[in-house]
């Protein structure tokens, strides 16, 4: 449940955060990058622990309350600000995303976080539950890839020239994976954490892998 709950948290900061472009040095990010990629981290924890129908009720889960957040934020913009209110203009910068930003955000999380679960998934079958750091690796680098190749062309093609999009996708595939690196040896502590004080280690045989099935967990 905890895990769930900061996993939807961090979806909804990523989608306020994506609004501010920040400079590192050189490189030109989204501030989304500061929490993104802590929703995958949660994802393979519970991909790992729990099996892929537990992943996937939370990464559904996650897309409700962010299709619920992008709502409320909409009717709020088109709502009356009141006469002596001076923040309209930067309110509604946040929270009035254009619609193909939101289309954009919801496709690339939908894809890129069941991709991350199924490959999890199967690589701990095909692995007997061994290789974790490598497991948690490569199902993130897949999600992310797919996330951001579905985001940024969806999002900002043909408002941003091609070659630079290239270069801010590349970037954030590249960023969001170290990312994971990084924290790799908290999240195995994590992992083996949950897996104690549960008891639980599920193994994903003869399931079924189609996104839609939400009752069966």
């Amino acid at each position: 449940m905890l895990l769930g709950i900061v996993f939807n948290v961090c979806l909804i900061a990523a989608n306020l955060l994506e609004t501010k472009v920040i400079q590192l040095g050189s490189l030109t990010v989204t501030a989304g990058l500061l929490v993104f990629p802590v929703s995958y981290i949660i994802n393979d924890c519970i991909a790992e622990v729990w099996g892929f129908r537990k992943a996937r009720l939370i990464i559904w889960s996650g897309f409700a309350m962010n299709f619920f957040v992008v709502g409320l934020g909409l009717v709020a913009v088109a709502l009356p600000a009141a006469p002596f209110w001076e923040g309209e203009e930067h309110f509604n910068f946040v929270f009035g995303m254009a619609p193909r930003i939101v289309v954009a955000s919801l496709l690339a999380f939908l894809t890129g976080s069941f991709l991350n679960a199924y490959v999890m998934s199967r690589m701990k079958l095909a692995c007997r539950g061994k290789r974790f750091s490598l497991r948690a690796i490569v199902s993130t680098v897949a999600g992310e890839t797919a996330d951001s190749l579905i985001f940024f062309p969806t999002a900002f093609g043909g408002i941003i020239a091609w070659r630079e999009l290239a270069v801010m996708m590349a970037l954030q595939i590249v960023l969001k994976s170290l990312y994971e690196v990084i924290v790799l040896p908290l999240t195995i502590r994590v992992v083996k954490a949950v897996k104690r004080l549960d008891g639980s280690d599920v193994y994903d045989e003869g399931i079924s892998y189609k996104i839609w099935k939400i009752r069966e967990v």
